[in-house]
Parts: structure tokens; sequence; C-alpha cells
């Protein structure tokens, strides 16, 4: 889609209804409990995410085939063959407030974390990976820098990205463009562009993440994250799931 190919993010508004949200919330509410419990001073100090919902360790089988069922859901699919080709599942994220109040959000580009600047710069043309936030209730939804997917920071926006000449992550950018997301909303947006979450609300955001078809992006597909073949192939697109053999 033009759209995501110009801006780097697609939103659909009230993809998915309130009884689909009622099937998906319960088991959300129950991995999210139990992370909880797990990581609590984790949770308690400075956690805004969790990560790897479908690894069975904290959902039954059940529930993880819930989960897979929405991940290759058709409408979800189509939507994110608009923005990638032969997107392959890579994982699931759950967005929450801070426990500290005063914590405060930051600009970041995902793989600052994992690559030096010249490579992250190199990234912006090569192959992409794709943030599906699903709003399980109303929400600030995330700020963004639109573009930013394939065109390298401003002075301003790399002074506050990486903290440089007095300038912190959570300064405000001028290039940045609020997204606001309701209950049911969908937005799809590349991890490459510049973006951070907006805190409020008690926000409960599903991330489901998929990649293209890359070497150095499917490395990070953890198979415990994804289903057997026998409950792949029960989905309504079992292509998206990685099987390296």
């Amino acid at each position: 889609m033009n759209s995501y190919k110009t801006n780097g993010y697609i939103l659909v508004k009230g993809l998915y209804s309130a009884k689909e949200l009622n099937k998906i919330k319960p088991i959300i509410n129950s991995f999210h409990a139990k992370w909880k419990t797990n990581n609590r001073e984790f949770y308690k100090s400075r956690a805004i995410n969790s990560s790897g919902i479908t690894n069975s360790e904290y959902l039954t089988a059940q529930q993880n085939k819930i989960l897979f069922n929405l991940i290759a859901n058709g409408k979800l699919i189509k939507r994110v063959k608009d923005a990638i080709s032969e997107p392959l599942f890579l994982n699931t994220q759950l967005f929450f407030d801070p426990v500290n109040v005063r914590q405060k959000n930051y600009w970041h580009r995902d793989m600052q974390y994992h690559l030096n600047l010249a490579q992250q710069q190199a990234a912006l043309n090569g192959p992409d990976v794709l943030h599906c936030r699903l709003a399980l209730q109303d929400e600030p939804g995330i700020e963004l820098v639109p573009q930013s997917h394939k065109s390298w920071d401003t002075l301003e926006e790399l002074n506050v990205r990486l903290a440089k000449n007095n300038k912190l992550p959570s300064d405000n950018l001028t290039t940045g463009k609020t997204i606001k997301l309701n209950a049911g909303d969908l937005l799809l947006f590349s991890a490459n562009m510049i973006h951070r979450g907006l805190y409020g609300k008690n926000r409960l955001a599903l991330d489901i993440i998929f990649c293209e078809n890359a070497p150095q992006l499917t490395a990070f597909i953890n198979a415990a994250n994804t289903p057997s073949s026998a409950i792949a192939n029960k989905t309504a697109n079992p292509q998206v799931f990685f099987n390296p053999l």
C-alpha cells in the first residue's frame, strides 16, 4: 500500500469488534498476571512491555491456539501484506503503563539496541520488521515520525534519540505525529521508524510482529513462540509461521 511505503504506517480504525476483543482479552490478562508475578522486581522498577506471549510458559495449549488463529487470521494478514512481502511471524509483545508514574517514554528505533549507527542507517534500505498494534482498550496510542522508516534522523531527532547535546529521549520532537488508538483499532508501523509509546489510561496493547523473509531477521525467530506444524496447518495462513526445514 502506498501509504505504508511512503509514511511507514497504516491505521485501520475499528478492525476488531468488541466480541473479538472479549475473546482475546482474558487470555492476555491471564498472561499478564502470571508474567507480573514472575517478573515482580522488573515490573515494579521499569518495565513497559513483555514479550513471547505465545511461549507455552504462561498459557495453556488452547489459549495459544486462539492466539495463533488471531495471528494468522485473514483480515490481519491482508493488511500485513499491504506493508511487507512474504511476512513471517516474529514475536508478540504486550505494552502497558510503567508502575512509576514519573517514568518517561522515549524515542527510539527498535534496531538501535543491536546495531551501531552505520548499521542502523544501512538497515533503512534493508528488509523490514512490522509491528501490528492492536489496542485492547482505548489508549493514548503512540507517537511516530512519518517517513523515518526510510529517512535517516535529522539533527534534532538524532540528538533526542541518542540523548546527545543536552537532549533527552523523552523530549518532544517537532516532527512527531500522535496516533491515538481506540479499542479494536489496528496500527501497523515499521520497527525501523522513530517512535515512542504514549503512557496513560492503563494501556494494554498487543503487538503482533512480523518480518520479511530474510536471514538477518528470521534469525530472531524463537521456535518456542511458534506453533507446531499440526497447529499451524489448522490456521488460515500457516505460511506465516517460519519452518526452517
